[in-house]
């Protein structure tokens, strides 16, 4: 059976940086460790003044395609995963199909568009269906190209303002990929939840407390529903998970409530039986609260272990570095988590081929899904041609009062016009609004 999966990524952040622990600590009177170690960020990501979505996600598109010497015919289908978008109607593909066209010969008239919608696992849905489309026989030997691409603002003084990001992940979709085969097995937790949305509203309204409990459980259920489509989950058989990443905290708790999950029944659990006894039995205990609290009780021995604590380095770890620096990107994050790994990988010289990942996606609202995928000949060709450290390192630093006008300026109620920070060079820019009120984008060299 022909593998088909990740072919080809490029990543494309907001080129403006707002420093968390020096530049908001300060105005937000914070210790900075508050960012730092307990959100586990350093910095956020804005678009500048001629950035947005579509430009973000076109600019990252195109240099996959140059890259990888494509043209238009070459793609079949362009699949946008956002929750940041400004139309009802027109899909976000569009506009970046005709951001493309302006720089090639070809168009993409045949090619099939569309704009995925479910919070966060938006983009992990898009790899579904272009997954699908290419087992199905459809595609006639083209590729899909799908695009996650965001930018993640709360209002101003809203507990998630910390954790605001800007950026977008172009991935290639292909039969004999380059970096991962995607599984057929997944699981999934789904349910009908409001712990995060946007009810005819560019900034969200979350329940944080609620939204972090909603996400374990359906990680859980998702997890659970995996196992039970055939995908095996032992702590020794991923080199890497790579969570959807709000903010690498939140990570934490996944990480833990999944070591302990696939841990269950296996030799780890019989080692750790000594030192912490084992994982209670739901059926040990005469009601649910009382199991919970026995959990609970369980899971602050288990963090503090050596077993835990050296997956956690390993396999966890590696996952949030390119997150620590660029905040939340919502569609994106679980996305750049996998880049974030494997970079990782080729700077420490892992052989890679062959071994697998345990990729877990969510969004609020609210679904998770658990796959693997398994890492192809040439993945470390295609990772180091990432220039995402040379972005993050190139973006300008806002002082707190050009924050203020970035995020007015990104605003869509208010429509503020801002000088750009930077200097736009070989890229997509937004250029204005037409008249049907539709934003207009050109290429500047």
């Amino acid at each position: 059976m022909t593998a088909v999966g990740i072919d080809a990524v490029e990543i494309w952040t907001g080129k403006l940086k707002l420093d968390l622990p020096e530049t908001v600590a300060p105005i937000k009177d914070k210790d900075p460790d508050y960012y730092t170690k307990g959100l586990g960020l350093y910095a956020s990501s804005f678009p500048d003044a001629h950035e947005d979505i579509v430009t973000m996600g076109a600019n990252a598109a195109y240099r996959l395609m140059e890259r990888k010497g494509l043209t238009p015919d070459d793609i079949g289908r362009i699949d946008v995963a956002t929750e940041s978008a400004f139309d009802n109607s027109k899909p976000v593909s569009t506009y970046i199909a005709g951001c493309l066209e302006q720089v090639y010969d070809e168009d993409f008239h045949h090619a099939n568009k569309g704009e995925r919608k479910f919070a966060c696992i938006a983009g992990t849905q898009s790899l579904d269906d272009a997954y699908n489309w290419i087992k199905a026989g459809r595609n006639r030997g083209r590729s899909a190209l799908v695009v996650a691409t965001d930018t993640a603002l709360y209002a101003r003084g809203d507990p998630g303002e910390a954790t605001q990001g800007a950026g977008a992940v172009a991935m290639l979709i292909s039969e004999d990929p380059s970096i991962v085969e995607l599984s057929t097995e997944q699981g999934y937790g789904s349910a009908d939840e409001t712990d995060f949305l946007k009810p005819n509203q560019q900034f969200p309204s979350v329940d944080g407390k609620r939204s972090m409990q909603v996400y374990l459980a359906r990680m859980r259920e998702a997890l659970e529903d995996f196992e039970n489509a055939g995908g095996e989950t032992h702590p020794d058989d991923y080199v890497f998970g790579p969570y959807h990443t709000p903010f690498p905290g939140m990570v934490r708790k996944a990480g833990l409530f999944a070591f302990r999950h696939t841990i269950r029944d296996t030799d780890i659990e019989d080692e750790l039986a000594a030192k912490i006894g084992r994982q209670p039995r739901e059926d040990e205990y005469d009601d649910r609260e009382a199991y919970e609290e026995a959990i609970r009780a369980y899971m602050d021995d288990l963090k503090s272990t050596e077993q835990y604590r050296e997956w956690y380095a390993n396999t966890i770890e590696p996952t949030l570095g390119i997150s620590r620096e660029v905040g939340n990107w919502y569609t994106g994050s679980v996305h750049i988590a996998r880049a974030s790994a494997l970079q990782y990988a080729v700077e420490n010289d892992m052989g890679m081929v062959g071994k697998k990942l345990l990729v877990g996606s969510y969004g609020s609202g609210a679904q998770a899904e658990i796959h693997a995928e398994t890492v192809q000949d040439g993945w470390d060709e295609e990772i180091t041609q990432l220039s995402i450290d040379e972005q993050i390192r190139n973006r300008h630093n806002l002082t707190y009062e050009e924050y203020e006008l970035v995020h007015d300026r990104h605003n869509h109620d208010k429509r503020v016009e801002l000088d750009d920070f930077t200097e736009p060079e070989n890229e997509f820019v937004f250029t204005g609004r037409g008249e049907m009120d539709e934003r207009t984008y050109e290429y500047v060299e």
